[in-house]
């Protein structure tokens, strides 16, 4: 087990010369960031050998960071260092992975991976899609393997899982697609010096399959033995709750006891079960606790929005809104004499209003309030969205010479703040619009034939 060391442990080791220079006033208050992992010994130009290599060490993620595939598809998983997301927040959201029997041959392959290439829902700004492909050698065979996996790589972009049981073939297959630098399942107790040492030699991270934690302690500390640490951890479970029970116990080893054996991102494979509400149950729960990559083997898309919606959730920082940028949007063919809407700059907020804007089919103006990313009544309560406020921001963007309407419409569940924006706004006519984003369409069809 790793020594964790204290703010007065790291402070020893620093220069102390209290130059600033690392962004804080006084070494001591660097070393206790440094302790807390929120700095990097890089920030000290004065550092010395033995700080670099104790404090460096000492300061690494707990959970190490792995990366699957090459270029701008690449999938990175781990890098975390908090049990729980209000602690600090998670970093690398749980890759999702379609599994595909070799079994199912090759034109079945290339339209289910052409399928999950061309699948994406944009919400809240982020575009949400499948991850990844795990190709399974069902059948045993090295040839029939090898032409599933280029089938898949021919037709999906994303990071490649190769699944089997035999090292042969798991060599030849990641030969065949190397370029795509595939995550390689698995090394046991049995194949862990083979596969260990071709996936050192090429480059691949490995994942080790065992049948209970201690044993996948022992095989993580035989590959980092032998120099490769692009490891990723899968342990035997018969069921979701033991799911969850063995990646706490792992997550919390890494993180709290900073046992580095535990240190490494973790795969479940929630495939095998009777429906597609009972994957997408399972797969909820251990993207909550504590996946790192989920393979999943329905390409059913009612099952996958579910699990993409609930990963983006997971992985927003819970201390810090989701935001758009301040500014005014043009919804549709609008024209200086277009009304213009307000509202905040929370992104769901946006996304919804510009959304229904648009099914209204009535050009408009979306005058978007710097509010720091909080919803129309908290940014009403916090006073960040006022009379005043608004304001001050449309003054800003000069619309008194851009627009000739003279209308501002505000969201129906701040109507009180009409006077105050009228004030703010001399000879411009402020409309309360409706309470609830549902009513937009209909408010503005009608608006527009008044």
């Amino acid at each position: 087990m790793a020594k964790k060391l204290t703010g007065m442990d790291i402070f020893k080791l620093l220069p102390k010369t209290n130059c600033g220079e690392c962004g804080v006033a006084t070494c001591m208050a660097f070393a206790m960031k440094l302790a807390q992992k929120n700095a990097e010994l890089s920030q000290c130009p004065y550092a010395s050998d033995e700080a670099t290599k104790v404090i460096g060490a000492a300061s690494e993620p707990p959970i190490r960071l792995v990366k699957i595939g090459t270029g701008k598809h690449a999938v990175a998983i781990g890098n975390e260092t908090v049990m729980f997301r209000h602690d600090k927040t998670f970093v690398h959201q749980t890759a999702i992975a379609l599994c595909l029997d070799d079994t199912l041959g090759g034109a079945a392959i290339s339209k289910t991976a052409a399928d999950m290439e061309a699948y994406a829902i944009v919400r809240v700004g982020e575009t949400l899609r499948v991850d990844m492909l795990c190709i399974n050698n069902a059948s045993g065979d090295a040839d029939a393997f090898a032409a599933a996996a280029r089938s898949a790589a021919a037709n999906f972009k994303g990071a490649l899982m190769l699944k089997s049981a035999s090292v042969k073939n798991l060599i030849d297959c990641s030969t065949a697609v190397g370029d795509r630098a595939p995550l390689l399942h698995a090394a046991t107790a049995a194949t862990v010096a083979e596969l260990g040492a071709f996936a050192a030699s090429a480059k691949l991270p490995v994942c080790v399959s065992a049948q209970t934690i201690d044993e996948a302690f022992g095989l993580t500390d035989t590959l980092a033995g032998k120099g490769h640490r692009d490891i990723v951890i899968d342990v035997a479970a018969n069921n979701c709750a033991a799911m969850i029970q063995n990646n706490t116990i792992v997550r919390k080893a890494a993180i709290a006891s900073s046992v580095k054996q535990m240190g490494y991102p973790i795969v479940n494979f929630i495939t095998g079960r009777q429906s597609a509400a009972d994957m997408v149950a399972d797969a909820s729960s251990v993207i909550c606790k504590y996946a790192s990559i989920v393979v999943i083997d329905h390409a059913d898309k009612d099952a996958l929005l579910p699990l993409l919606m609930l990963r983006q959730n997971i992985y927003t920082d819970p201390q810090k809104p989701i935001q758009v940028d301040a500014g005014i949007y043009k919804i549709g063919d609008a024209g200086p004499n277009s009304p213009l809407v307000v509202t905040t700059n929370f992104s769901l907020t946006y996304f919804i209003v510009s959304g229904e804007l648009e099914n209204a089919g009535v050009p408009v103006h979306l005058a978007i309030v710097d509010s720091e990313g909080m919803s129309v009544l908290t940014a009403w309560a916090a006073r960040k969205f006022n009379g005043e406020k608004i304001g001050a921001f449309l003054k800003s963007k000069d619309v008194n010479k851009q627009f000739s309407s003279r209308k501002i419409i505000i969201p129906g569940y701040v109507a009180s703040i009409s006077g105050e924006l009228e004030e703010n706004m001399p000879g411009w006519e402020v409309l309360v619009g409706p309470q609830e984003a549902s009513d937009i369409t209909p408010f503005m069809k009608k608006f527009a034939k008044v």
